[in-house]
């Protein structure tokens, strides 16, 4: 890539010089002429120069979202691989030992973690494709929101922490009706609350809020993790990009949970938006309008 810029360049630099040379010739030649040929020379290099530019810019985007590829299918290795390799062993461990049946239980069930957390990537790649072919309707009915909301919480809950903590504190609002695309807005809830707790500390608290007010429906999602620089919270609903550099990035992801999420909340006419949380992290809040 960097060869190429080194052509482009050279290229752009010899082509306005050429343009320059000709003009001081014509100049030369018939100095009568030399305002309209300034104006048009000028006009030309003008336009060849901003063609250059957004030539320029388009390489650029190319490259990052090449790049953001590239990491895109890193990332969906090691998120693949591992929670494979937790369920082969937790499996050959119930094939290979007298376990009791408390321990097969326990063993099954955190298999089962793993395989929703497999479904889950699944079902968010298989949307993004959706999405971007252009493929998926958004059905929409009229549902519950409420119970759906309690239901990915309780699914995602985490209670291994200190005095079983639970790391989401969730504040429902019960009876909360919306029409919307219940399959997709399932992907928007659990996205949002596993990032949340993704990019917070061992057994830090996530809080979930879901509330009508002035004929709106709002749900936040908050955290005290790391927080999201100012000129990151623009790009950050952008398909493939993360939080970060890959070199000092510790936490997993595919890059499409927050890209999902816009576009699935476009089609029903919501409104998301992040703000700082104090003293540290995050919010995210959607309305339902």
């Amino acid at each position: 890539m960097r060869r190429t810029f080194i052509i482009f360049y050279a290229l752009i630099i010899y082509a306005s010089t050429e343009l320059i040379w000709w003009g001081y010739l014509l100049v030369k030649k018939m100095p009568s002429s030399l305002g309209m040929i300034v104006g048009e020379g000028s006009l030309f290099l003008i336009v060849f120069l901003a063609g250059a530019i957004w030539l320029h810019k388009s390489i650029c985007r190319e490259r990052r979202l090449q790049e953001q590829k590239k990491n895109f299918l890193l990332s969906v290795t090691h998120e693949l691989k591992s929670p494979l390799a937790s369920i082969k062993i937790l499996l050959q461990t119930i094939q290979k030992r007298d376990l009791t049946r408390e321990q097969v239980l326990d063993f099954i069930g955190k298999s089962l973690m793993d395989i929703e957390r497999l479904d889950d990537m699944v079902e968010n790649m298989l949307l993004a494709s959706k999405i971007e072919n252009q493929s998926y309707t958004f059905p929409k009915a009229k549902f519950n929101l409420s119970v759906l909301v309690d239901s990915i919480v309780n699914r995602l809950q985490i209670t291994k922490c200190e005095s079983s903590q639970q790391i989401i504190d969730a504040e429902i609002e019960p009876k909360i009706q919306i029409t919307g695309d219940k399959f997709a807005l399932t992907s928007v809830v659990t996205n949002l609350i596993e990032n949340a707790i993704k990019y917070s500390g061992p057994c830090e608290t996530v809080a979930v809020k879901l509330f009508s007010k002035e004929d709106r429906v709002y749900l936040q999602v908050a955290d005290h993790g790391i927080g999201i620089a100012d000129e990151e919270k623009g790009r950050i609903f952008d398909r493939f990009y993360r939080v970060g550099s890959e070199e000092t990035r510790n936490t997993k992801g595919t890059g499409l949970g927050l890209y999902i999420v816009k576009e699935v909340l476009d089609k029903h006419q919501a409104s998301i938006k992040v703000k700082d949380n104090r003293p540290a992290g995050s919010i995210f809040e959607v309305v339902f309008d």
